[in-house]
């Protein structure tokens, strides 16, 4: 327990130091004016208070990667309690502020919009359709999961094919998904979503009190080594970060800090909406990181159960802890995350669309067709992933590794902005350098990619993190610089 406790200090205490070393150099201002305010529709750009904005920012970046990740991710040992909160810290954290800080500053664009202005029409037109990929794949991921999680935990049914149950379930949540992409983002999403925070609190908080009460045993670090202690020789790098990689650094969050970025009315707002609401993922990632480890060293659950079943063990740990009535709304909580990231995935590909092909958003009848034409997508790839047994597990495996790819680039235009104005920008060029090392040794050497050694792959990605960087810092410096910061 000690070790699992030294990182909720270093998450919580690095958050307070780090979070305000971020604020310093992007120096706030209570009195601009935000999109929320000079460009207000009422349909996407809305003012909302910052409480609101705090809970939707981590209902939306919250699915179940800080869950099903962790759970997977602690297979390679109690070492995951250190290096999830330091990445959280210093990648996860620093990565949604400054994309929902910049997006503040620039007329609440989103992140393609942003990925242009600041790496260039060649870079964009690639992000573009890498991003478009990923929110496809979010949608679906988050219709898969918090539909099976229903199905097999509160309706107690199978989930191995295309049931009346299962086909049910989906239809339901791509319903409310529509709804969510359709109408005003106040209407449904900031509407709702108090219900959906008060379920997700709940089951966090139970999931991490669950730990002492129950006095689940975890294993402290030092008596495991950081040896590679996966049962089923995982590499730790770099597979550890591409598996959890929502609790640790998720591209995708980029994307919701954007679309939050339309209905912040106060730049000082920032801190609490983008960086404290990553470092609340943390926690719900450590939380489930520790109920896993303990459920397999208490015996209710095995290594197995985590590497193939992990949302199977969702249910386990949360019945052994919390007995039916509070395990029912843990499963409910993730639940509610998986299905709370995927309505504002869709949305904001939506909203990506519409200005990639500059369609006015207020036409009522774009929105529909836009929207129609997604949905059909998302359907199509629902149902291939749902009838081939291995369908889901390359599912996920395209997921995380499009989405962490997602954050290299936006790294990299969080970089740049911090050269041309002046900033250290070793804060995101660092991060940025790591994860492109991270996404080229996963896809040198996984059968998805090119399926190489380890070592050929290590070697490769190491001239691919420096190139990347290298490049990064010539063109930052070499460009003509943007109007200074106020």
């Amino acid at each position: 327990m000690t070790t699992f406790l030294i990182g909720l200090a270093i998450l919580i205490v690095g958050a307070a130091i780090y979070g305000r070393f971020c604020e310093s150099f992007m120096r706030p201002n209570a009195s601009a004016q935000t999109p929320a305010i000079k460009m207000r529709d009422d349909i996407d750009y809305v003012p909302m208070n910052k409480w609101k904005n705090c809970l939707i920012e981590l209902l939306n970046i919250a699915g179940t990667g800080p869950v099903l990740g962790p759970i997977q991710g602690i297979l390679f040992g109690p070492i995951a309690f250190i290096t999830i909160p330091i990445g959280c810290v210093l990648g996860g954290a620093v990565h949604d502020y400054m994309s929902g800080m910049i997006s503040l500053r620039n007329n609440g664009e989103q992140m393609p919009a942003l990925v242009r202005r600041f790496l260039g029409g060649g870079v964009y037109a690639v992000y573009n359709v890498f991003v478009c990929f990923l929110m496809l794949l979010v949608g679906t991921v988050f219709i898969y999961t918090p539909g099976d999680l229903f199905v097999a935990h509160i309706l107690n049914g199978d989930v191995s094919t295309l049931s009346t149950a299962v086909i049910t379930t989906y239809g339901v949540i791509l319903a409310y998904y529509l709804l969510a992409t359709l109408l005003p983002i106040d209407k449904i999403i900031g509407r709702i979503y108090p219900i959906f925070g008060a379920i997700l609190l709940l089951s966090a908080v139970g999931i991490f009190f669950g730990l002492f009460v129950n006095g689940y045993p975890l294993t402290e670090v030092w008596d495991a080594g950081i040896a590679n202690v996966h049962p089923y020789g995982e590499n730790f790098i770099p597979i550890f970060f591409i598996t959890v990689a929502c609790g640790i650094t998720s591209g995708f969050h980029s994307t919701q800090a954007t679309m939050i970025a339309r209905t912040v009315t106060n730049e000082k707002h920032g801190r609490l909406v983008y960086y404290n609401t990553m470092i609340a993922e943390g926690f719900i990632a450590m939380s489930w990181a520790g109920a896993a480890m303990g459920a397999v060293n208490s015996g209710i659950a095995t290594n197995e159960n985590l590497f193939k079943q992990a949302a199977v063990v969702v249910g386990i740990i949360a019945q052994n802890m919390l007995g039916d009535v509070g395990g029912m709304i843990a499963v409910l909580g993730v639940i509610v995350l998986a299905i709370t990231s995927g309505d504002t995935a869709l949305r904001s590909l939506r909203l990506m669309l519409g200005d990639a092909f500059k369609l006015d958003n207020k036409d009522k009848t774009n929105k529909f067709l836009l929207s129609l034409t997604i949905f059909a997508v998302v359907g199509i790839v629902l149902y291939c992933a749902k009838s081939d047994p291995k369908g889901f597990a390359i599912l996920w495996r395209y997921f995380s590794w499009a989405n962490e790819t997602i954050a290299v680039f936006a790294f990299a235009m969080i970089t740049v902005y911090m050269i041309r104005n002046n900033m250290p920008y070793l804060v995101a060029l660092v991060p940025g350098t790591f994860y492109m090392y991270m996404v080229s040794t996963y896809i040198f050497h996984a059968p998805i990619g090119l399926g190489l050694s380890y070592m050929v792959s290590y070697v490769l990605a190491a001239v691919a993190a420096a190139a990347y960087a290298g490049a990064l810092v010539r063109f930052g410096k070499s460009a003509i610089p943007s109007r200074n910061l106020r």
